[in-house]
Formats: structure tokens, C-alpha cells, sequence
């Protein structure tokens, strides 16, 4: 999935609590943002029906459900998740799995992400998890493991987008959360990039939440990143 134009890159996530504040950012960015990520947060308060509204409008959405179960629970999900008219999904980068939904999405336009390693996870994580893989290595190995699935795209630190770019190739999306301006809060991330840096690593289209959501001119930081993402 190739985006085509910088406004089309930038994936605002909307990580709010209720619709209502929801619905006032996407108010707040309207001409600037054209694509959204809804997660758990939203998803569980009213979330899913607020993307199908988003969706018939035209806007793009990420439904950030990070989907891992047996093949035929993730398959039917996936069915339904293509009648929502969903932009990107998220499954876990387990190779059944996403054989799994890849097979249930066959004939749709709906990009599928394979998650590698939470940005949130450094390596010291890995090893509390049991892992015996430290993050970068994983997310190579999955990302393997996602393009021979058929996937759409992975999603991973920018800090791996230029290593996952070489082993996927020029058309899979190359989707980085993570990401922070120079000289913001990173939150509970811990593998951050700016997105000036994601963009030359590779990333197809950036993951922005707090640094967007929670300022106090939307309008202005959004333009600001991408901005940064235009001088790249």
C-alpha cells in the first residue's frame, strides 16, 4: 500500500477516551489530517462505530486491534472488519495467524499490518516475556515471516524501518508508531524516532498520537510534523 501524497503518511491516533473527544480533534484537524488510527481505548467506548461513520465519509482508518487467536477466530474478524470499510488492520505477527486473515481479507482492500515488537518493549522486556530474540532481531524475523504470509505491511520502531525496508521491498507498508518531535515527552516509548528520521529510514506512513492529540493547537502541531516529514 503506497501512499501518495505527505497528508496520506501521517496517521493521527486517536487515543482519547470518549467519541465526543474524538470527534472534536478530528473537528480541530479537518483539511489537515486525512487518516486516523482507532485502538482498544476508543474501540471499547463507541470507537467502532464512530470509524464506520469515519469510513463512509471517505476518511482512511487504522483499526489497531492487534488481532491474535485461532485461524478461524482471526478470520472471522477480519471478514467483518472488511465490511467496516477499514483502511489498515493490525494482526500479530504470528504465522498462522496472519495466513489466517490473509486468506479472509483475499479480494479486499484492506492493508494488513504485521506487528513485530511494541515500541514499548525494549530489550530487557523481551527477556521478562521469554523471548530469546532481542527486539531488532524479532522484528526481521517476522518481517520475513509477514511478507512470505502476503501481508500488507509491518508495523515497527523507525529505528527497524530501515532494516524491515530492505527485507520487504519497496511496496509494503513500512508503518512507525513511536514517533516524537525533537524535544517532546516519549511517554511510555521507548524505541522513538523523529519523523524526519522515520521518513528517511523508510516508513511509509507515521504513527502520531499524544504530540497531535494532546496539544494545545492541533491544528498547528500536525502541520508542524508534517512539515518535518516534507524536508526529510
Amino acid at each position: 500500500m503506497r501512499a501518495q501524497s505527505i497528508q496520506e503518511r501521517l496517521i493521527v491516533g486517536l487515543d482519547v477516551p470518549t467519541v465526543r473527544e474524538a470527534e472534536q480533534a478530528v473537528r480541530d484537524l479537518d483539511g489537515v489530517v486525512s487518516f486516523y488510527k482507532i485502538g482498544y481505548q476508543l474501540a471499547f467506548a463507541g470507537g467502532l462505530d464512530f470509524a464506520r461513520e469515519l469510513a463512509s465519509g471517505g476518511t482512511k482508518i487504522f483499526l489497531d486491534m492487534k488481532l491474535l487467536d485461532i485461524d478461524h477466530t482471526v478470520a472471522k474478524g477480519v471478514e467483518n472488519i472488511v465490511k467496516m470499510g477499514m483502511t489498515m488492520l493490525t494482526i500479530h505477527a504470528y504465522p498462522k495467524a496472519m495466513r489466517a486473515a490473509v486468506d479472509a481479507a483475499s479480494g479486499s482492500d484492506l492493508c494488513l499490518l504485521a506487528v513485530s515488537v511494541l515500541t514499548s518493549m525494549d530489550e530487557q522486556d523481551m527477556i521478562d516475556v521469554g523471548y530469546e530474540y532481542d527486539p531488532h532481531t524479532l522484528v526481521l524475523r517476522r518481517s520475513e515471516q509477514a511478507l512470505h504470509a502476503g501481508m500488507g505491511g509491518i508495523v515497527c520502531s523507525a529505528a527497524e524501518a530501515e532494516a524491515v525496508r530492505r527485507i520487504v521491498g519497496p511496496d509494503m507498508a513500512v508503518v512507525t508508531p513511536g514517533i516524537r518531535p525533537a524535544g517532546s515527552d516519549h511517554g511510555d516509548q521507548k524505541r522513538v524516532v523523529t519523523p524526519a528520521q522515520a521518513i528517511r529510514n523508510g516508513a511509509s506512513h507515521l504513527v502520531v498520537a499524544r504530540p497531535i492529540v494532546a496539544a494545545n493547537d492541533r491544528r498547528a502541531a500536525a502541520q508542524a510534523i508534517l512539515d518535518e516529514m516534507r524536508s526529510a
